[in-house]
């Protein structure tokens, strides 16, 4: 692994992390001593994504770190929990074990995960995802996840 820092080829492993599906390892240089990270992630074959539409496309991880950050912007989650939220949400569709997999399945996951991460993130994300058009719906569906949480 080459220091991004220097360019030196002579850096050393200092800390491994697992997480699900991936290793994260912290690495120091041994040219010019600076600290980094890096994430190693199996390569897999992934799976197609079947959209309202029918059309398919490649399953990409970074389309769903996008929309998460989208929902996510100017609240109190880290890039660490986006992260593994998007890890749990791709092993459960290569866990399917198939060919295809509706967007659905995919955006179920995602706003399950979101609902316990945060909620206002949740919310926003709802919006889009389940149609909310107008502030009625928004209303319930923010009374909804307040009778789940007080239950």
């Amino acid at each position: 692994m080459k220091c991004p820092y220097c360019g030196s080829a002579r850096t050393r492993v200092i800390d491994t992390t697992r997480g699900e599906g991936s290793i994260r390892r912290r690495r120091v240089c041994k040219q010019c001593q600076r600290r980094f990270s890096t994430l190693e992630r199996a390569i897999l074959a992934s799976p197609l994504v079947v959209k309202r539409d029918g059309h398919r496309e490649e399953f990409d991880r970074d389309k769903l770190l996008s929309g998460l950050r989208i929902a996510c912007a100017r609240r109190p989650v880290s890039a660490d929990d986006l992260e593994r939220l998007v890890d749990r949400i791709e092993t459960h569709i290569r866990q399917l074990g198939r060919a295809e997999v509706s967007s659905r399945v995919i955006g179920d996951r995602m706003i399950e995960e979101l609902k316990t991460l945060d909620p206002v993130s949740y919310i926003r994300y709802a919006i889009v995802y389940l149609g909310l058009e107008d502030l009625d719906a928004v209303r319930g569906e923010i009374d909804r996840l307040l009778a789940e949480r007080n239950q």
